[in-house]
C-alpha cells in the first residue's frame, strides 16, 4: 500500500506546501477518490505522528510520514470519502484532533465572484471575513479575504499557535483567499499571514472583520452576529417619516469616548451603560437624532476614529459589536435616531491594515500623487477599482442593515472631489481631461448613493462638502451626487466668525450674517456648529463669544436660537449646550460639574425649550428646503445688528415673525412691517429671565395698524431685547374677544345678500338700511352745497353698502376713526372730499352700513351746526334713564336715529 501512496505523491507542490507558497492548496491537501481508495493527504508541521480517525467505524488509520516537515498521508479502502477526523501529535507528544480543513468545498458561487469582480456584490461582506458557519453538521469558521497578488495567504490566530503553514489557503479566479477551519469560535482572534511577491511575509488584519481587539493590539476576532434579537420595530416601521425632509431634525453630535468617563477608573464605559444614560439626555433636551464620531475601529484616540482601520468593526474600546447593537437599539426605542460617522475618503498607513494589503498597492493608488494626502499623512483609496468600491458601497449597506444605522455622514467628501485637495502644483495628476475633478470618485458616490437609497430609502445621507460643488444633493438623474444633506460650512464659518466681534462691530459685517441666504437654496443644507469648531485652539463656542459672562451666555443663547429659526436641518456638538468652557478634548470628560452653576443650568434648559418651541412650530422646519418657506421682512438693518424675517407653511396662520437682534441695545416700540393684519403674539423669546436674560419682551398681544413700515402696509411695534431672538406668531383678527362686532357685520352683510338676491321672500333691491338712510338724509335741511353731498353720499351708501354685504369681506373699522376721517373730509370743504370718504369708509368693513349712516349724520351735523345729533340726551334725567339696563328707553350710542336704526337691525340678525 505504501508503495501506491508513493506514486501519488506530487513532490513540487508537497514543496509549495512545506514550504508555505501554495496558494492553491485544496489541489493536494485533503481527501480525493483514487482508483486504489481514498487518498488523504494532511501537513501538520513539527508533527512526528498523524492518523485518520474515520467517525462511522470509530476506527484508526495511521497515516505515513512523507515528509520529515509534517507532510502526511493515507490511502483508505472504498470509493467513497467518510467522515473523518485527523489526529496529531506534536514535538512535546501532545495529541491534538480536528475535521480536516481542506474537505470541505468553497462557499463562494461563480456569480458572486463575477458580481465583486465587476464591483456590485453588495452583500460580499457576507462572504469576505470571517463567518461562523455549518457544513455538512460541522462547525467552523469560513475566512476568506481579498488578496489577488499575494504567493499565499494562511489564517493564524490563537488556535494553530500563529503558524501561518498550518491553515493555508486556497485562491479563487477572483483574487479571493477562502477556508473553512473547523472548530473556531465565536471570540477567537485571527489574522492573515501574507506572503508577497519576493518572499516578504507580514501579517494584516481582516479588512472584512466583524470585531477587532482593543488597541494596541490589533488582531481581528471571530463574532457571530446571528443571535441578537432587535425591539426596535416601531421606530423603524416610522423613521421615514420621522426624518422625512418636512420634519424636524436636531442633531447631537457626540464622541462617546468622552462624552462621560467613569468614575470607578475604567477608560471608557461600554456599550450598553451609555445607551441609556446618553438617550435620556438628549431626550430631555430635545434632539430628534445623535450623530456618533466614528465608532469603527481605529488605533489612535487621537484621530477620533477618522483613521480607520477596521471599516466592519464597532471599535473594541466601549465593548462587542451586541453591545453597540444594544445601543443602537436602546436609542431607537426612545425614538432617537442614530447618524454614524463614516469615512471612505481615506485611510492610515498602520502596516496591519489596508495599506500594501498583498505587498501590491491593492486599495489605494501606487502613484502617490494619487494615493496620499499629504497634509494628513494618510492613503487615498483608488475609487477606479471595482473590488474597492465594492468594499466602501457595502461598508455602507452593512452599517444600515446589520446595526440599524438611521443615516451615513460621509467624512471629507471635498478630498474625494478634487484631486488637487490640499495638494501643492506637482503634488497631483489630472484627469483625463486635464482638469482636477476626480471623476472615478464621482461616480463612486453617485452609484454609492443610488444602491444605498435603493436598498434603504428611509435613512439619511449626509456629505460633509466645503466648497461650492453644485448638486451635492440634487439628484442622480440630474447630474446631482444624490446626498440627502449637506453640512453648511460656509454658514457655520461666517456665523461664528461673526459671532466673535464685539456687538459694537458687527454692523461691518453684517454680510455675514445675510450671505447664507444667496445660497441657501442651492442645496439642502443642514446648519452645523460640530466638533472642527471647538478644537485645535479654536476654544468652545461659549470662549469665542465676547463680553461679560452674562454676556456670553446671552450671546450663546442667541447663536443656538439663530440656528434654529434660520432654513436648515440642525447639528449641535456636545458640551456646547450647557457652555463647556474648555476645549473639547477627547481623552476628558465634559465638564459636567458646570451645571452647578446656575447660568450653566439655565442654558441647559433653554437648550430643551428651544427645541421644543422649534419642533411645536413647522413653519421652522416643514419648507426648510423650499423658498417659499422663509422671507425676509428686513435684512439690512447693519446698523442695528437686526434681521427681521418671516418662517411660513403653506397655511397662513403657521407664520412666525422672528426679529434677531445682534447687538447690546434696548429697542422700545420699535416697528416692523407685517405681512398680514392681525395679532402677534410673542411666543419665544431668548431673553426670558428663566433662562438668564433681562426679562424685556412683549407679554401683550400685538394688534397690526395700518401704518406703511418695510414697506408693507401693516405693521406693529415692539420691544426688542439685547442680544436675543423673539419670535412672533400670527392671529386672524377675527379671533378671540375682538369677533362680536365681526360677528354683527357678518350677520347683517348675509341679511343684505339675502334681501339683494331675494332669499325669505323678500323682493331683490335696495336693503332696508339703505332706503332709510336715503329718507332721513331728505328730511334734513341744509344748504344747498351740503344737500348735494348728502345725495351723493346716500347713494354711495346704498350702493357700496350692498356690495359689501354680498362680498362679505373687509374687518370693522372703529368708530372713532371713522368720526376722525370725516372730519378731516369737512373741514377741507369740498363736497367730493366728503363722498370719497363715506366711499372709503363703505369699502373698509363689513358694518360699513352702520359706519356710514353714522359718517353722513356727522356731517350732516357739521354742516347744520344749530341742529344738534337726535340721540344726545337733553337732562341728566334722560340719561339717567337711559343707562338703566332694565328700561326700556334708548341707550344713547353717539349715533343718529339711522344709525341705531341700522345697528338695531344688525343686532337682531345676530341674535
Amino acid at each position: 500500500m505504501e508503495e501506491k501512496l508513493y506514486d501519488y505523491m506530487d513532490w513540487a507542490e508537497i514543496e509549495a506546501v512545506v514550504y508555505s507558497e501554495e496558494n492553491h492548496p485544496r489541489d493536494i491537501l485533503g481527501p480525493r477518490v483514487t482508483e486504489d481508495g481514498i487518498l488523504i493527504q494532511a501537513f501538520f508541521p513539527g508533527a512526528t505522528r498523524a492518523a485518520v480517525h474515520t467517525i462511522r467505524d470509530g476506527k484508526q488509520t495511521e497515516m505515513v510520514c512523507e515528509d520529515e516537515a509534517g507532510f502526511f498521508a493515507v490511502l483508505l479502502p472504498g470509493k467513497k470519502i467518510p467522515s473523518y477526523t485527523l489526529i496529531y501529535w506534536d514535538g512535546d507528544g501532545n495529541q491534538m484532533e480536528h475535521y480536516d480543513p481542506y474537505a470541505y468545498p468553497m462557499q463562494f458561487t461563480e456569480q458572486e465572484q463575477k458580481q465583486f469582480e465587476n464591483g456590485i456584490c453588495y452583500s460580499i461582506y457576507e462572504k469576505l471575513g470571517a463567518h461562523p458557519v455549518k457544513i455538512d453538521g460541522v462547525s467552523g469558521v469560513y475566512f476568506a479575504v481579498w488578496a489577488p497578488n499575494a504567493i499565499r495567504v494562511s489564517v493564524v490566530g490563537n488556535f494553530n499557535n500563529w503558524d501561518g503553514r498550518a491553515y493555508q489557503m486556497n485562491l479563487l479566479e477572483s483574487g479571493i483567499y477562502e477556508l473553512f477551519i473547523p472548530g473556531v469560535r465565536a471570540g477567537d482572534i485571527y489574522k492573515y499571514e501574507i506572503k508577497a511577491k519576493g518572499g516578504l511575509t507580514y501579517l494584516k488584519s481582516d479588512p472584512y472583520a466583524n470585531a477587532a481587539q482593543l488597541r494596541p493590539n490589533n488582531a481581528s476576532v471571530v463574532v457571530d452576529l446571528g443571535k441578537y434579537a432587535w425591539q426596535d420595530e416601531n421606530w423603524m416601521k416610522k423613521r421615514g417619516v420621522t426624518q422625512g425632509d418636512k420634519a424636524p431634525i436636531s442633531v447631537y453630535e457626540v464622541h462617546l469616548g468622552s462624552w462621560k468617563k467613569p468614575d470607578d477608573g475604567r477608560e471608557f464605559y461600554n456599550y450598553r451603560e451609555i445607551a441609556p444614560m446618553l438617550a435620556s439626555y438628549v431626550k430631555e433636551l430635545g434632539y430628534t437624532h445623535v450623530e456618533l464620531m466614528p465608532v469603527m475601529e481605529h488605533p489612535l484616540d487621537e484621530s477620533w476614529g477618522y483613521q480607520v482601520t477596521g471599516y466592519y468593526a464597532p471599535t473594541a474600546r466601549y465593548g462587542t459589536p451586541d453591545d453597540f447593537r444594544y445601543f443602537m437599539d436602546t436609542m431607537h426605542q426612545n425614538d432617537i435616531g442614530v447618524i454614524l460617522d463614516w469615512v471612505p475618503a481615506h485611510f492610515p498607513r498602520d502596516t496591519f491594515g489596508l495599506s500594501a494589503f498583498d505587498g501590491t498597492c491593492l486599495y489605494e493608488h501606487f502613484d502617490p500623487r494619487q494615493g496620499s494626502h499629504p497634509h494628513w499623512g494618510t492613503l487615498i483609496y483608488n475609487y477606479g477599482r471595482p473590488e474597492v468600491k465594492n468594499f466602501l458601497i457595502a461598508n455602507a449597506l452593512f452599517w444600515a442593515k446589520e446595526y440599524h444605522a438611521d443615516g451615513i455622514r460621509m467624512d471629507a467628501v471635498a478630498s474625494m472631489l478634487y484631486l488637487d485637495y490640499g495638494k501643492q502644483d506637482g503634488e497631483w495628476v489630472a484627469n483625463i481631461y486635464g482638469g482636477n475633478e476626480n471623476l472615478e470618485a464621482i461616480e463612486f458616490l453617485k452609484h454609492l448613493n443610488s444602491i444605498f437609497k435603493k436598498e434603504f430609502p428611509d435613512a439619511l445621507l449626509i456629505a460633509e462638502e466645503s466648497t461650492a460643488w453644485p448638486k451635492v444633493t440634487g439628484e442622480l438623474d440630474d447630474e446631482g451626487l444624490g446626498f440627502d444633506y449637506k453640512w453648511n460650512m460656509g454658514w457655520m464659518n461666517d456665523f461664528t466668525e461673526y459671532m466673535k466681534n464685539d456687538p459694537v462691530y458687527r454692523g461691518a459685517h453684517h454680510d455675514q450674517l445675510t450671505f447664507s441666504m444667496v445660497y441657501a437654496y442651492s442645496e439642502k443644507f443642514m446648519l452645523s456648529l460640530s466638533h472642527d469648531e471647538v478644537v485645535h485652539l479654536k476654544g468652545s463656542m461659549y470662549t469665542k463669544m465676547p463680553g461679560t459672562p452674562e454676556q456670553k451666555m446671552a450671546n450663546l443663547r442667541l447663536a443656538y436660537a439663530y440656528q434654529m429659526v434660520h432654513p436648515g436641518k440642525k447639528l449641535l456638538f456636545m458640551g456646547q449646550e450647557f457652555g463647556q468652557e474648555k476645549e473639547w478634548n477627547e481623552k476628558q470628560s465634559l465638564s459636567w460639574e458646570l451645571l452647578e452653576d446656575k447660568k450653566h443650568l439655565q442654558l441647559k434648559n433653554y437648550m430643551a425649550a428651544l427645541h421644543a418651541f422649534y419642533k411645536a412650530n413647522p413653519a421652522l422646519y416643514q419648507l426648510d428646503e423650499k423658498p417659499e418657506g422663509f422671507e425676509w421682512i428686513n435684512g439690512m438693518e447693519w446698523e442695528k445688528n437686526l434681521l427681521i424675517f418671516l418662517r411660513r407653511t403653506r397655511k397662513k396662520e403657521d407664520t412666525l415673525l422672528v426679529i434677531c437682534n445682534f447687538s447690546n441695545v434696548e429697542y422700545d416700540d420699535f416697528r416692523i412691517g407685517v405681512p398680514y393684519p392681525g395679532k402677534y403674539k410673542e411666543m419665544f423669546n431668548s431673553d426670558a429671565e428663566s433662562y438668564g436674560g433681562t426679562g424685556v419682551g412683549n407679554p401683550r398681544v400685538k394688534m397690526s395698524k395700518k401704518t406703511e413700515c418695510d414697506e408693507r402696509k401693516n405693521s406693529i411695534t415692539v420691544k426688542l431685547a439685547p442680544l436675543s431672538v423673539q419670535v412672533f406668531s400670527y392671529t386672524k383678527p377675527e379671533t378671540g374677544a375682538a369677533s362680536n362686532k365681526s360677528a354683527k357685520a357678518k350677520t347683517a352683510a348675509k341679511a343684505a345678500a339675502e334681501k339683494k338676491t331675494g332669499k325669505k321672500g323678500k323682493p331683490a333691491g335696495k336693503t332696508e338700511e339703505a332706503v332709510k338712510a336715503v329718507k332721513a338724509v331728505k328730511a334734513k335741511k341744509t344748504t344747498k352745497t351740503a344737500q348735494k353731498a348728502e345725495k351723493k353720499a346716500e347713494k354711495k351708501v346704498s350702493e357700496k353698502t350692498v356690495k359689501t354685504a354680498e362680498k362679505k369681506q373687509g374687518t370693522t373699522t372703529a368708530t372713532e376713526k371713522v368720526e376722525k376721517a370725516v372730519k378731516q373730509a369737512i373741514d377741507s370743504k369740498p363736497v367730493k372730499t366728503v363722498e370719497q370718504t363715506v366711499d372709503k369708509l363703505v369699502k373698509a368693513g363689513k358694518s360699513a352700513a352702520a359706519e356710514a349712516a353714522k359718517a353722513v349724520e356727522k356731517y350732516r351735523a357739521a354742516a347744520d351746526p344749530e341742529k344738534k345729533p337726535a340721540t344726545k340726551p337733553e337732562t341728566k334725567s334722560e340719561a339717567k334713564s337711559e343707562a338703566k339696563p332694565e328700561t326700556k328707553t334708548k341707550k344713547s350710542t353717539g349715533m343718529s336715529e339711522l344709525g341705531e336704526e341700522l345697528q338695531r337691525k344688525f343686532e337682531t340678525e345676530e341674535r
